[in-house]
């Protein structure tokens, strides 16, 4: 059986409420006292639960989310993930606020960062851009005892202190494989339309889908990459160059959010035919998969990223471990034969 506050107070001879002066580090209470108080608690092996402590307190947790304002499906559905955990807010024990910036814009970004750390929010979670001074006010977040998620794009080598979205190599890798066996052989050209090679899930994407072309369909050339920001009009120009000057392409991986452009750009050239894998289930792509436009869809779950995020940094926030297999984000494979 564990052993209680009771048990501590009974074993060193004090009262509950001197117990807990020493479990929350109130002042008070003499030396010799504490001591005695810290002895029983190693004693008796005592191990605090700060997450029920912190619900008897009514503690708050107020959060900071960081999105970007881009006009992308998969961030408008990360954004009405968010408000759906808001609305669960009461019974969550949490304050969320939602602050939006411009997609791909480091230095928008770092303003927001600086702005959002001098609220003092019990955490921060963000989508990341990959940058210097972006790295640097994570850190400064971090070291003020702020914990910082980065969600769907990471940004290792910072003090972020956890990552809430999949493996992008791994996605890469995965279309990559996914293109090779449609073509089944064939040898031809293949388009990347990414949002912004600024951002490292977009790299990591484009890593992995390389890695597997070249090692085991090496008939398949990958073309310069053009990139959309992921704005649907940008994206669908630069589908219709890709198309008009290579008419026999045999494939395009969109390895960003653009899809809208890339979907309007194929249904202007129907005699052209590539294998399409893209990214993220949407009521855009699942259209086109239903269409047959898109050969297949990599979908990672967005509200699971919210939650992920959330639980996290009220983990965080109470010193406590992460069940790192209840935060594995898993990547999901769609075609129009499985859509749920």
């Amino acid at each position: 059986m564990r052993p209680t506050v009771h048990d501590i107070a009974d074993h060193a001879g004090v009262s509950l409420a001197t117990v807990d002066r020493v479990l929350n580090r109130r002042p008070g209470v003499r030396a010799a006292t504490r001591a005695r108080v810290e002895a029983a608690i190693e004693t008796l092996g005592y191990v605090r639960d700060v997450a029920a402590a912190n619900l008897a307190k009514g503690r708050v947790y107020p959060f900071t989310f960081i999105l970007p304002s881009s006009d992308n499906s998969f961030m408008h559905g990360l954004h009405d993930e968010l408000r759906h955990a808001m609305a669960r807010s009461a019974s969550e024990r949490t304050n969320i606020r939602i602050v939006e910036v411009p997609a791909f814009e480091p230095t928008a970004l770092i303003a927001t960062l600086a702005e959002a750390r001098d609220t003092q929010p019990a955490g921060i979670a963000l989508v990341a851009v990959e940058d210097e001074g972006v790295r640097a006010a994570i850190d400064a977040i971090a070291a003020e005892g702020i914990p910082v998620v980065t969600l769907v794009s990471d940004l290792p080598g910072s003090r972020r202190a956890h990552y809430a979205g999949v493996d992008n190599i791994a996605a890469g890798r995965t279309a990559g494989g996914l293109i090779g066996r449609f073509l089944r052989g064939r040898a031809g050209k293949i388009g990347v339309l990414a949002g912004s090679m600024l951002v490292r899930d977009h790299r990591e994407r484009l890593d992995g889908f390389s890695a597997v072309l070249t090692a085991d369909y090496p008939g398949l050339a990958i073309l310069p990459v053009r990139e959309g920001r992921d704005d649907p009009e940008v994206a669908r120009a630069a589908v219709a160059g890709l198309m008009a000057e290579h008419p026999g392409l045999l494939g395009i991986y969109s390895l960003g959010a653009g899809n809208r452009g890339l979907i309007a750009a194929l249904k202007a050239r129907p005699d052209i035919r590539p294998v399409v894998i893209a990214h993220e289930l949407t009521a855009f792509t699942r259209a086109a998969l239903s269409e047959g436009l898109i050969d297949a869809v990599l979908n990672q779950d967005a509200g699971h990223e919210i939650r992920s995020a959330i639980r996290v940094l009220k983990a965080k926030a109470d010193g406590v471990p992460v069940i790192a297999a209840q935060e594995r984000i898993r990547i999901d494979i769609f075609l129009k034969d499985n859509l749920p």
